[in-house]
């Protein structure tokens, strides 16, 4: 089992309007998370015409990463090539991959290139699968239900998100593998 377990913080919930401020990664190598394969960095978020764009307040308020805190980071158009390069066609997990994956594939397509992994797998649906009686599958929720826990001040940075989701993955996909 071999994939990349990534994730986004944004300015917003629109791939076409909003930008990455965050993303982190992790690769799972031979069905063990390999923290010595990580990619993390925070962007400085811009435009699809490369015009800088403000994170708003609630925003931050969710993911605590501050205007001043990207000011001077990478915009999106040195990130990319250099994330897909560590993805490097790799399936790719995420913790509802919609959301992540859209991101994604707006940002590759206005830099001409593309996002295209071997697969996408979402552990909010294979939390749905696993524990199909539960109502909530959002990251909090299934970190509780799989006895997980964020690292201080990891919650809703996309590293420490990763870290959680590709334990969870793990985890999900021995609970459904093995018969009830």
């Amino acid at each position: 089992m071999n994939v990349v377990v990534f994730d986004l913080e944004t300015t917003g919930l629109s791939p076409e309007r909003d930008g990455i401020v965050e993303i982190g990664a992790v690769r799972i190598v031979d069905g063990q998370v390999d923290e010595s394969q990580k990619y993390e960095t925070l962007v400085r978020p811009t435009s699809e015409g490369g015009q800088a764009l403000l994170i708003p307040w609630r925003a931050e308020q969710v993911h605590g990463i501050s205007n001043e805190m990207v000011r001077r980071a990478p915009a999106i158009a040195e990130v990319l090539p250099e994330f897909l390069e560590f993805v490097n066609g790799w399936p790719v997990v995420a913790h509802n991959i919609g959301f992540d994956g859209s991101f994604m594939r707006v940002n590759a397509r206005r830099q001409g290139l593309t996002w295209q992994p071997a697969a996408e797998h979402c552990t909010v649906q294979l939390s749905r699968r696993a524990f199909p009686k539960e109502r909530a599958h959002n990251l909090n929720a299934v970190a509780d239900r799989l006895g997980l826990n964020f690292a201080p001040g990891g919650r809703h940075r996309s590293y420490g998100d990763v870290q959680v989701t590709a334990q969870a993955y793990l985890r999900l996909m021995e609970r459904l593998s093995t018969p009830a």
